[in-house]
């Protein structure tokens, strides 16, 4: 009954809550049931267990992004390593200095009070998850952006310049369809002078195909949660700590490859 979900059973959305599930049980068996006993039975019985629920946009086309990832992204894989190319996955981000809000454990009845400055502060970023065509090990590198500085195509060129130097070689960059991408002026002279990059665009509204928008959500969601820096400036540096020492956890670089469930298999 759980399975077919809770739009089958009358409510409006598909998220099944302790309180649900115990109106579900009274109306259908005449039992009343705590919701709190209720959860206790849904996860020591049926193994469920409380899970943030993962935005999928209507605009999606499920066929399109199954037929990329199943033919397109084996193809670029194949390619890029002829061509002895690293892979690289890029997506830009932004962290606010008001802080990402995450439950915390108190006394019960004792909110806890996160005192935080209500300015629209901001700190921009560039990353990108490689996979080496050598060893296929997963790397990342990245950029902070000044203070309040939105990414602009030309930010995007000094990346890949950056990142050309520092790969020693040719690479294959995979991306979403955003403006300051492909589409780009700056973008597309910089692709025609250095032919050894190649561009590959993400299917549209399909972020979740990069391994790189994983390292957005650990970091601002995970590490940097209930973080209430007093300035940008300590945010840039909290920032800057957290990814650096992700750099050197190739085990959660590819936790976020495996997330993102693409058959990256030479």
């Amino acid at each position: 009954m759980l399975l077919k979900g809770a739009k089958h059973h009358g409510w409006h959305n598909e998220l099944w809550t302790a309180a649900r599930v115990a109106r579900l049980i009274q109306d259908r068996f005449h039992v009343q049931y705590h919701p709190e006993h209720v959860r206790k039975i849904l996860h020591r019985r049926l193994n469920w267990t409380s899970q943030k629920p993962r935005r999928k946009p209507r605009e999606r086309d499920d066929k399109e992004a199954e037929r990329f990832k199943a033919d397109e992204i084996p193809r670029i894989i194949r390619e890029a390593f002829r061509r002895n190319a690293h892979v690289v996955f890029l997506d830009e981000s932004g962290f606010q200095l008001t802080p990402s809000v995450r439950r915390t454990l108190a006394p019960r009845g004792k909110t806890p009070v996160l005192e935080a400055w209500d300015r629209r502060d901001r700190i921009s970023a560039i990353s990108v998850v490689t996979l080496s065509p050598r060893s296929g090990q997963p790397g990342l590198y990245f950029q902070l952006l000044p203070v309040n500085h939105n990414a602009h195509a030309e930010d995007v060129v000094e990346f890949l310049k950056a990142l050309r130097r520092q790969l020693r070689g040719p690479f294959t960059v995979v991306w979403d369809r955003h403006k300051i991408h492909s589409k780009a002026s700056a973008v597309k002279a910089f692709l025609a002078a250095h032919p050894e990059v190649v561009a590959e665009d993400l299917p549209g509204y399909c972020p979740q195909m990069n391994p790189d928008e994983w390292v957005w959500g650990w970091a601002k969601y995970g590490r940097l949660a209930n973080l209430a820096a007093w300035d940008a400036g300590e945010l840039y540096d909290n920032i800057l700590e957290e990814l650096s020492d992700l750099r050197y956890r190739p085990d959660l670089l590819n936790a976020f490859i495996q997330d993102a469930e693409l058959p990256l298999a030479a």
